[in-house]
């Protein structure tokens, strides 16, 4: 048997991040992330692995990012008994973020079902629910930064840090071969320059494959400091405040909330930023909070957490009343929630309450995948539609790239050098086509030669043996290409939706819009 690996996920897209590696001893996945952005793609969650859960020995996993670990309590539901391996911060954020993504689909799922009875359809399951999430934190095994381990005959593993959020690895891989053993090592997701909790990313040198993600490989952001990025936000807040309304921030309940909390107690602290009610909005986020206090030790820049959450600026809102409540609030407020591309969570009730609203403004401190409702208003869409509901965008909407927690090209580019030689094979994954393409370019720039550069698509497997690797023949994808990288046909309706509502208001009366009616009646018959 070969040596070979499969892109189960993140392949010509930025989530569903999975690994499938089998060796002559041992079958094993890096990473088994939930598929975020347009529905065609999040169907994805829904159905069976490309690959047998029974048959896999262990799971090596980069972070707790749910586009990264969000399936594994699936995996285990489908009978995957073996350990996940893990650093323990990453552990203890799973532990928390896991049951939460498992609440948020019972409650979606239960809102959905309630409109299928109303239209005659059958009932739907979550993926997994919060007991299950929790039932599958057995099955993690915390290791250290550094720690060989052994999970299988013939495979060694070694986590590094990667820099991009609390206990974020990539993962050096060794698989016994016939005369040398080969060397691996898959990025995960790496952290810029200047992390405000984080050493830069590190890994040893001199890999026979290296396995690197590309999120922002056609970015090239100008050198950011916290000083710089929090004058930035400081001024999006004056700005807020003099419009008179909130300042609504989809934000990661991991990292990019404490960035955020951090950043505004300081600014409003020293007065650089009007003062003002500062509500967290997220379950997760406070508690993943706590995680951050408990592994305090470990960050380079240790804010007071404490003293921070006993802030007067800071509210939380755990319940769903407490959030509601927010709703009351008038003039300039915060609303730090979840989810960072408003794809669920209480993001939403914020922006259907306010996302029409000319005195709110929407900061947008992420990436925003293809096919979310983030990425929708990030592109200047006019009007979305949320929960089934049309909603116009009269908010201003505001992009501050400097929270990013993934590195730019140049800074991808740098640490793919450091990590040569890499002798049979470079595979840029989590990406977006041109993201992935630009940064095959550049790197090409710093001699590694184009014919040793693949771009995977989804489901595609190489055999790794050999001078090079090969792509080997298979089954045919769950999805084409072009199903994965393009907005699909959910994204058609409601854009279809929308420029039907607006056609219609814009005709001079009744009658001349019952003509419009009548013409889609037509199209629709086939007329």
């Amino acid at each position: 048997m070969s040596i070979s690996v499969k892109f189960c996920g993140a392949a010509q897209s930025v989530t569903g991040s999975c690994l499938l590696f089998e060796t002559p001893t041992a079958r094993f996945l890096v990473d088994c992330g939930m598929f975020q952005g347009a529905k065609t793609l999040k169907a994805l969650n829904y159905r069976a692995f490309p690959f047998s859960p029974r048959q896999l020995d262990f799971v090596l996993l980069t972070h707790a990012h749910i586009d990264h670990s969000g399936l594994v309590p699936k995996l285990i539901g489908d009978g995957f008994a073996g350990p996940v391996f893990a650093t323990r911060p990453t552990v203890d954020l799973c532990d928390c973020m896991l049951p939460d993504s498992g609440f948020i689909q019972e409650m979606e799922v239960a809102t959905l079902n309630r409109r299928n009875a109303m239209r005659g359809r059958p009932e739907v399951e979550p993926i997994y629910t919060a007991a299950d999430a929790e039932n599958a934190m057995s099955a993690f095994r915390a290791i250290s930064y550094g720690q060989w381990i052994e999970p299988a005959q013939g495979v060694r593993a070694r986590f590094w840090n990667a820099g991009h959020i609390l206990g974020s690895s990539s993962i050096e891989i060794e698989i016994d071969d016939a005369r040398a053993p080969l060397r691996i090592l898959v990025s995960g997701d790496l952290g810029p320059d200047a992390k405000l909790f984080h050493e830069d990313p590190d890994a040893p040198r001199n890999f026979d494959y290296v396995i690197c993600e590309a999120t922002y490989g056609d970015k090239e952001r100008p050198r950011i400091t916290v000083e710089s990025r929090r004058a930035k936000l400081a001024d999006i807040a004056k700005r807020t405040h003099a419009a008179g309304g909130p300042l609504i921030v989809p934000a990661f309940a991991v990292e990019r909330a404490q960035e955020l909390i951090v950043d505004l107690v300081t600014l409003m602290n020293e007065g650089a930023a009007p003062s003002a009610p500062i509500f967290l909005d997220s379950p997760l986020a406070i508690r993943a909070t706590e995680i951050f206090v408990e592994h305090a030790a470990a960050l380079t820049e240790t804010p007071d957490f404490r003293a921070l959450m006993r802030s007067p600026h800071l509210r939380m809102a755990e319940t769903v009343a407490e959030s509601k409540a927010i709703h009351r609030i008038k003039g300039f407020h915060v609303v730090i929630a979840a989810s960072g591309m408003c794809d669920a969570g209480r993001i939403r009730h914020h922006l259907r309450h306010w996302l029409w609203n000319a005195r709110a403004t929407v900061l947008l401190v992420g990436y925003q995948a293809q096919g979310t409702l983030g990425r929708l208003l990030q592109d200047g869409a006019s009007a979305v539609r949320i929960w089934g509901e049309e909603v116009r965008v009269g908010a201003r909407i505001e992009i501050l790239d400097d929270y990013s927690a993934h590195a730019d090209r140049e800074e991808t580019a740098r640490w793919l050098v450091a990590r040569g030689p890499i002798k049979r094979g470079l595979f840029f994954i989590h990406g977006e086509p041109p993201a992935l393409q630009a940064m095959a370019k550049r790197v090409e720039r710093d001699g590694i030669d184009a014919e040793l550069i693949s771009i995977p698509s989804l489901d595609d497997a190489y055999e790794l043996q050999g001078a090079r690797s090969k792509l080997l023949a298979g089954r045919a994808p769950r999805l084409l290409t072009e199903q994965v990288v393009r907005l699909d046909w959910h994204n058609d309706l409601s854009r279809l939706l929308l420029d039907i509502r607006d056609r219609l208001d814009a005709e001079a009366d009744d009658r001349r819009r019952a003509v419009v009616l009548r013409r889609l009646r037509r199209a629709l018959e086939g007329d």
